[in-house]
């Protein structure tokens, strides 16, 4: 049995924890409002620019001679996935969820014969995949330092992954990330950056278009041209968005995860805070009676 004093101790530590916790808590709680309205207001220019890219790849489908970015090599033996994770831990199983199916989809990969290789934005996705798969990072990106993440972050890592494949580092690019859906929910998301899937909506014979109210569109320059320029823009739009959608699923899983820290820390407390109790009166119990014992001795 624990004496007084280590009780006390354990109590005393325990119930500093729970005011991190608590703190750490509050201040998610502060930051989730924030990053979620500007992961949410992403979100319908990400999609618009995916409907005018099919819009403009039907147009030239036709024709040919699309670019590399829509096309891609004509080969997928080398594929590059970009893991985006957080910078700091205490978020629950925010990090953990989005490696665990990097993971899946590099044994997947390798189980086929393909060669891959990882881009990792974030510490901990680095921190991580390093362990089992140290060879195949070429390169890691953190944002430590951002306070809040903007397009010049997601353009630095747009134009990496670009000149990546500028240079035939690959011939497949997907990125993950966690999609904020609530405080209590985030999904881990895989999306393909290179060859623009556009959702599989280009591959889809039936797949509906907004309503244009019958108007025709005609393109100055060309279909072709102005994909040259939207392709580029579009992957570092959908790295953005994926920026955007894990800041708010980090905060999201920390507020999640610190009050139930703190539901936990308050329980423990509660525990020990009786185990000390009881183990006061049976000591005062025991003093009474050794002092009894001895004065009937006597």
């Amino acid at each position: 049995m624990a004496n007084l004093k280590d009780l006390r101790n354990r109590i005393a530590s325990v119930r500093s924890t729970q005011k991190i916790t608590s703190a750490m808590k509050m201040v998610a709680a502060s930051k989730l409002r924030r990053a979620q309205d500007a992961a949410e207001a992403a979100r319908p220019y990400a999609e618009r620019m995916g409907t005018v890219l099919v819009s403009l790849a039907r147009g030239l489908k036709d024709q040919g001679g699309a670019p590399r970015l829509m096309a891609g090599t004509g080969k997928d033996d080398v594929h590059l996935l970009v893991v985006a994770t957080a910078e700091r831990g205490l978020c629950g199983g925010f990090n953990t969820n989005i490696v665990k199916a990097a993971r899946l989809e590099i044994d997947r990969l390798v189980s086929e014969g393909k060669t891959v290789k990882i881009l990792c934005v974030g510490k901990k996705g680095f921190q991580s995949l390093r362990r089992q798969h140290g060879n195949k990072i070429i390169e890691s990106i953190e944002l430590a330092d951002v306070k809040n993440v903007g397009f010049k972050e997601a353009a630095r890592i747009g134009d990496t992954v670009l000149a990546l494949f500028d240079a035939g580092e690959f011939d497949v690019c997907s990125l993950f990330f966690a999609q904020f859906k609530t405080a209590l929910t985030q999904v881990v998301t895989k999306k393909q950056l290179i060859p623009a899937s556009l959702d599989d909506e280009l591959k889809a014979d039936d797949a509906e278009l907004p309503d244009a109210h019958g108007a025709i569109y005609d393109y100055e320059p060309d279909e072709a041209e102005i994909l040259a320029d939207l392709l580029p823009r579009n992957v570092r739009v959908q790295v953005l968005r994926a920026l955007l959608e894990n800041a708010a699923s980090e905060q999201g899983a920390r507020m999640t995860a610190m009050d139930s820290a703190t539901r936990n820390a308050g329980d423990m407390i509660d525990k020990l805070t009786l185990t000390y109790n009881r183990t006061r009166q049976a000591v005062i119990t025991t003093e009474l009676t050794e002092i009894i014992s001895g004065a009937e001795a006597l």
